[in-house]
């Protein structure tokens, strides 16, 4: 008998324009607690937008958003405790570029959590070692390689305990060996029963990691299921279509 689990995010009828153009229609999905979804789709769809609204950094215009029961508005106050409990990674790595990779780290469970130095360098220590990089936290990221400042993203992100981590094409900005190295590290999250929303071209990863697949096309989800339903029963032609093509790419 399977074990309900909890709704961690739940967004309902969801909808984001950015001037006349509209990018989210009626989005509606839930994300359970120990639950890993990835989302995937062609560029343009609306993708990186859904992850963005769900912490607070684009504001959606209708419908509504709740993450571990707060629902998220345009406060200050909400949108702090939202962003406390939803960890990012994006696709460019966002670090402080003048800061070591311990400081990179420490500094936001320092200045949201309230922790003391000491306690925030025992937690990035830990996170750090995990991502394998407990070898260069005195390191600026100008001194790493993009896999490398990558993992330490991962890292900084799980500083702040988050309880739901999400990912925005992780690996779009590296080769095909740092593209590896950091799959690999979000493979072993997984295993952690941390809950993810990913957002993805790599289909093969996609089929690794995921519970359940979400297909977005012109910020509509058009199809959703598990990995095995979607990619080898996918039900609609523009399902079908993306997947041709994303598979033909990949394998050039």
């Amino acid at each position: 008998m399977a074990v309900e689990r909890a709704a961690l995010v739940v967004l309902d009828r969801v909808n984001k324009w950015f001037g006349k153009q509209r990018v989210l229609t009626d989005v509606s999905m839930g994300l359970s607690n120990g639950e890993r979804v990835v989302i995937c789709g062609p560029s343009g769809s609306g993708k990186s937008t859904l992850l963005r609204c769900i912490n607070g950094l684009e504001h959606h215009q209708s419908g509504s958003i709740t993450v571990d029961g707060m629902r998220l508005t345009r406060q200050s106050k909400s949108l702090e405790q939202v962003r406390s409990e939803v960890g990012m990674v994006f696709q460019s790595f966002n670090l402080f570029q003048h800061l070591t990779v311990l400081e990179n780290c420490t500094l936001a469970p320092m200045w949201v959590r309230g922790w003391t130095r000491q306690q925030a360098q025992t937690a990035a220590t830990e996170f750090l070692q995990r991502v394998h990089m407990q070898e260069y936290l005195g390191n600026f990221p100008s001194q790493l390689s993009g896999g490398q400042q990558q993992r330490v993203a991962i890292a900084r992100a799980l500083c702040m305990q988050p309880k739901v981590m999400m990912f925005d094409e992780p690996t779009s900005a590296l080769d095909p060996e740092m593209t590896k190295e950091v799959l690999d590290i979000i493979l072993d999250l997984r295993t952690s029963g941390m809950t993810m929303l990913c957002v993805t071209h790599e289909m093969a990863f996609a089929r690794q990691i995921a519970d359940r697949v979400i297909f977005i096309d012109r910020g509509q989800i058009v199809e959703q299921g598990s990995p095995a339903e979607l990619f080898e029963r996918p039900k609609t032609e523009r399902l079908k279509a993306f997947l041709n093509q994303v598979l033909r790419e990949q394998h050039d």
